[in-house]
């Protein structure tokens, strides 16, 4: 998957694409996939990086979603572990097991919870390692070594999925890209091509270039996520709003998280709080070593193409862990800070939280023929970009094909089907052996990033060569996922990583400096602070 070839593929104006996708997160990416195993000419352009928006700031969980059980949304919660079941199938390397448990303190509590999540169990299939049950209150302890515990009755022990999403996402790409998509990032569209009011193509502004191209399709998707009703102005030609009676509403709502050592909740057991102030649900998850805490729910007026969490939410993350746990995070014990937005469906007269809000999606058709998704979560994209395909057959007057994404085993699923673990380097899957491969030519490459980090030099160039990453933000945002684990290591080893890149991508000194400059400032909002020592590289020389 490399860009250079992406753009040859896109440079012959004369190409008549049957499916232009507009958006390379969670659905878009979904939708490539559906479409190029279909058989139809398959194009998507992402205006930065792959998953650069929401879909790398989720709370890691592939799952059907408790708390919509509780709200009866029976249907949308049995669709979400169908399509659960087929991503362990389909990319355990990514895709594994978690076993969480809910505490209790009151009578009756845990005979509530356990018939709940017993419904939850029967709802699902048969590749989650375990089934729910109910523990004691020292089985409940041992499983949460470190959970405050006066007056704990007893809990509820159940499993879902977890995952590492931005890379699903570079899966996601590259499997799209094998099966004849093309695929590329840092490519913004700047209008929409037209004829007799009918959407016929985009015309797009390549970031590294600096040329426009005109491509042609036969049907436009808008995957763009909490930027769509950006999209749907430029169908209607207008700056203000888009309201149109049949329209969804994007609602963004964000979502912030919080990343801190595992001894605060150490082992391989989540802890499920079920019900915090305002009702939500929260959760401490072990994630690649570090314990991630999270989610808020906050809907935002303004959408921004980097948010951060308010200090707010942080306050409130911390505040409801401690109660729970005997220790209690405070911000110095922070390694990193994200905030996700998150594209929900709403009305143009509502008057209900973001909370309430369904995470379900809708596909809106407009009279260009555009066709618009709002909405969704990362574990129903399949189903999503099972729906867009089909719909744009219609639309766009394609060839009618059956779907083949519910048994599509992802790029790098291991041939043995052994389940994964949670270790950073499992994620590559069938691709470890190349990038062990790349070390064995080259024992440099065996060079850690950071002491705190558990990537190696091999990782980033590999990012480089083969997973179209164009910048230390990619790398340590995404390739790794070292900005989401600890943003001050991360900012550390940006030295390393730009000198890594800069012979790779063939930059210049010039291109390096300004990457790291432009680096520190992403850090900053994660919680890294600002040095001299990322700002110098060893042996580094002016052209």
């Amino acid at each position: 998957m490399k860009r250079s070839t992406m753009l040859s593929a896109m440079e012959d104006r004369s190409t008549l694409w049957d499916v232009i996708i507009i958006g390379g997160g969670a659905t878009g990416l979904g939708a490539a996939v559906e479409a190029a195993s279909r058989g139809h000419r398959t194009l998507l352009v992402e205006a930065e990086d792959f998953a650069k928006g929401t879909s790398s700031r989720s709370t890691k969980l592939i799952h059907g979603g408790v708390r919509y059980l509780r709200q009866g949304r029976i249907g949308m919660v049995r669709q979400s572990l169908l399509e659960r079941e087929r991503l362990l199938q389909n990319a355990p390397h990514v895709v594994h097991s978690l076993d969480f448990v809910l505490p209790t303190w009151k009578m009756g509590e845990r005979t509530v919870f356990y018939a709940g999540l017993r419904t939850y169990d029967l709802l699902a299939g048969r590749l989650i390692s375990g089934r729910a049950r109910r523990l004691s209150s020292s089985e409940t302890c041992d499983r949460l070594p470190t959970l405050r515990a006066a007056g704990v009755r007893g809990g509820v022990l159940y499993s879902d999925g977890q995952f590492d999403d931005a890379r699903l996402a570079i899966v996601l790409a590259r499997t799209a890209a094998a099966l004849g998509a093309v695929v590329v990032n840092y490519m913004p569209v700047v209008r929409l091509m037209k004829i007799q009011q009918r959407v016929v193509g985009i015309v797009v502004h390549d970031a590294q270039s600096r040329r426009e191209l005109e491509l042609k399709g036969r049907v436009i998707l808008n995957a763009t996520g909490v930027f769509a009703e950006d999209v749907l102005r430029m169908d209607n030609n207008t700056e203000g709003s888009t309201a149109a009676n049949d329209q969804p509403q994007v609602v963004p709502s964000q979502g912030s998280h919080l990343v801190v050592d595992a001894s605060f909740l150490p082992g391989s057991t989540a802890l499920m709080i079920p019900k915090t102030d305002d009702g939500r649900v929260l959760f401490a998850i072990p994630w690649l070593g570090k314990l991630l805490l999270g989610t808020t729910d906050l809907e935002v007026k303004t959408i921004s193409r980097e948010p951060h969490p308010r200090h707010q939410e942080i306050d409130y993350l911390l505040e409801h862990t401690g109660r729970y746990l005997q220790r209690c995070p405070g911000e110095s014990d922070i390694r990193s800070r994200f905030a996700g937005l998150r594209p929900l469906v709403g009305t143009r007269n509502r008057g209900s939280s973001t909370a309430s809000l369904s995470r379900e999606h809708e596909i809106y058709t407009a009279p260009s023929g555009l066709i618009t998704v709002i909405g969704g979560k990362w574990t129903t994209y399949r189903q999503m970009g099972e729906e867009l395909i089909t719909k744009a057959e219609i639309v766009g007057d394609l060839p009618r094909k059956p779907s083949q994404t519910a048994s599509l085993r992802l790029h790098g699923c291991p041939a043995n089907d052994l389940p994964a673990s949670a270790e950073p380097g499992n994620s590559y899957g069938s691709d470890a052996p190349e990038i062990e491969l790349l070390i064995r030519e080259n024992p440099d490459f065996a060079r850690p990033l950071h002491p705190r980090l558990p990537w190696l030099a091999a990782h980033v160039v590999w990012g480089a060569r083969f997973e179209m990453a164009q910048s230390i933000e990619d790398i340590l945002a995404r390739r790794t996922r070292a900005l989401f684990l600890d943003a001050q290591a991360a900012l550390e080893s940006s030295a390393l990583v730009g000198d890594l890149l800069q012979q790779e991508l063939q930059r210049t000194n010039q291109w390096k400096v300004r990457e790291m400059e432009r680096f520190s400032e992403i850090a900053a909002g994660f919680g890294a602070e600002d040095s001299d020592a990322p700002q110098r590289s060893s042996g580094e020389q002016d052209s």
